[in-house]
């Protein structure tokens, strides 16, 4: 048997001369090129793909804050007859209600913005309304409460501001 084995490999060696093996080498390098660039754009299609998804998820959340956001400012107009009425009536069932909306819309990210006794600012309050005082610049009284929806202004307060002789 072990003479067959020699003359198999013999024979095997004989066909397999220069020139084939070279051309299989030649073939193999090709081969392995096109396997790396097949690889490079696989990967790249796969960065692409996740690139995409997650535009398409921040879009989704933009879109559903936008949503909400104007939702809730239409929604503060009737916060802000609630809170009248309750200037009025002092009725503990609106009182608790109120309490109950505030916590809600605390849930969701907005927030009163605290205006009385503080400085004017131009970015989060409007003033409709100045009137001498010691302070220049200092908040009065604040005529419509403002709001903030995940740190963005979603409604500047309205206030009465002080002015300095």
């Amino acid at each position: 048997m072990k003479q067959t084995d020699d003359k198999q490999n013999k024979t095997e060696e004989q066909k397999l001369t220069d020139p084939k093996i070279a051309e299989l080498e030649k073939q193999v390098a090709a081969l392995t090129i096109q396997l790396d660039e097949r690889t490079n754009q696989w990967k790249r299609a796969l960065a692409d793909y996740q690139n995409l998804d997650k535009r398409v998820g921040e879009e989704r959340i933009d879109f559903v804050r936008y949503a909400a956001k104007n939702f809730i400012v239409r929604l503060l107009a009737i916060v802000d007859d609630f809170e009248k009425a309750q200037a009025h009536v002092k009725d503990q069932g609106l009182g608790l209600a109120l309490k109950k909306l505030f916590e809600l819309l605390k849930q969701e990210g907005v927030e009163k913005i605290d205006t009385l006794g503080k400085e004017y600012d131009i970015h989060s309050m409007e003033a409709l309304v100045t009137e001498e005082g010691k302070d220049d610049g200092k908040v009065l009284e604040e005529l419509r409460s403002g709001y903030t929806m995940h740190g963005a202004i979603l409604r500047p307060a309205q206030v009465k501001v002080s002015k300095k002789k």
